[in-house]
């Protein structure tokens, strides 16, 4: 049975720090692009970041490049989200999924996981 479960989420301070964990099971971790999808109240989902678990080449939406690091540990078979400065906006339900493409768009990630909520206070 395929499973990712995400964790971490929570309550945190403009400027504060979370991270984020997806542990995967049930399929090849290896041969797939584990990616970090978010959806706001009121708005669509939209991919934050990506991670190759082959050969570790990554991808950041604009709006998180220089705060969000993906990172993955295949010998645990979990990919990590690091969250560092943190802002109102990125309050959102974070969800991890496995596709097969770097750029996180919904229909080629087939496998998805529960999603964790992240509030950020102003």
């Amino acid at each position: 049975e395929v499973q990712l479960q995400a964790s971490g989420g929570g309550l945190v301070q403009a400027g504060g720090s979370l991270r984020l964990s997806c542990a995967a099971s049930g399929f090849t971790f290896d041969d797939y692009v584990i990616g970090w999808f978010r959806q706001a109240p009121g708005k669509e989902r939209e991919g934050v970041s990506c991670i190759s678990s082959t050969d570790g080449r990554t991808y950041y939406a604009d709006s998180v490049k220089g705060r969000f690091t993906i990172s993955s540990d295949n010998a645990k078979n979990t990919v990590y989200l690091q969250m560092n400065s943190l802002k109102p906006e990125d309050t959102a339900v974070y969800y991890c999924a496995a596709g097969i493409n770097l750029v996180p768009r919904e229909p080629d990630f087939g496998f998805w996981g529960q999603g964790t909520l992240v509030t950020v206070s102003s």
